[in-house]
């Protein structure tokens, strides 16, 4: 059973094929797809796939790219659309100081703002940091997210910053990158987590994985993160897999809120 924690099918790469991916994608295993919003557009995009699709779910939330389009209204917005069926985080939510889209102010403004929204309605977090280590724990600390936890997706941090955000109540979640060549550091720190507080993503259609690198990546590739993780920490990549399952029901709350099949 494969489970992608983080995935962008809303995402107008897959507007030509969409509906025949998500059918390969339960065809081959698929049981959950955790698909989170980047701006209010995509958000609303993510609930109709989680409305038509029993393996998609939906988290709705403001990527820091995207945080210079926020306004004051917009924490309003998503507080509905984050008591709809199926959603079940805020995210994607963050800093990125890599691309600095947005001036750096507003992403920590808008990325404060969403944590306060997800502790109010009690909903975990997804969190994009690139590049933006301290900032991003001194706002989880400030803002007491460990009281929802949540996960960093995609993490790219050391050893002690993951054992700061796991002491912090958060997931370390491994995507495509693990996988290359030259992710000595990524290998380093998924030998460290431990495997309850471990996951792993597609974020596709990017980051596509060893050995599909160049390629569109899509959901089903999850498994080529989860045998190199598997491989990391000496175990059977069915086993893991299946902690990755039980991670995602206890941090989503999937069994509590919804219905999925095992």
């Amino acid at each position: 059973m494969l489970v992608d924690t983080h995935a962008h099918l809303d995402d107008r790469r897959f507007d030509d094929d969409r509906e025949e991916v998500i059918k390969r994608c339960e065809e081959e295993g698929l049981v959950c797809i955790i698909n989170p919003g980047s701006n209010l557009s995509s958000s609303i995009k993510a609930l109709s796939l989680a409305a038509a699709h029993p393996i998609i779910f939906a988290a709705v939330g403001i990527h820091p790219h995207d945080a210079k389009t926020a306004d004051q209204n917009t924490a309003e917005i998503l507080r509905p659309l984050a008591g709809r069926e199926k959603v079940v985080a805020i995210g994607e939510i963050g800093l990125d100081y890599h691309y600095d889209f947005s001036p750096r102010d507003k992403q920590k403004q808008v990325f404060r703002e969403q944590i306060a929204l997800a502790r109010e309605l009690k909903l975990p977090i997804i969190v994009h940091d690139r590049e933006a280590h301290g900032d991003i724990l001194n706002i989880l600390r400030e803002e007491r997210a460990w009281e929802v936890g949540g996960v960093m997706h995609c993490f790219s941090g050391s050893k002690e910053t993951a054992r700061e955000c796991m002491d912090m109540n958060f997931f370390i979640s491994f995507a495509g990158p693990v996988t290359f060549e030259n992710a000595r550091k990524a290998r380093e720190v998924a030998a460290y987590v431990p495997i309850d507080r471990l996951l792993v993503e597609t974020d596709c259609p990017y980051l596509t994985p060893v050995p599909l690198r160049g390629r569109r990546n899509y959901p089903g590739n999850v498994k080529f993160v989860a045998e190199e993780v598997a491989r990391i920490k000496d175990m059977d990549a069915d086993a893991l897999m299946e902690c990755v399952l039980d991670n995602t029901r206890k941090l989503f709350g999937i069994d509590s809120r919804h219905y999925l099949s095992s």
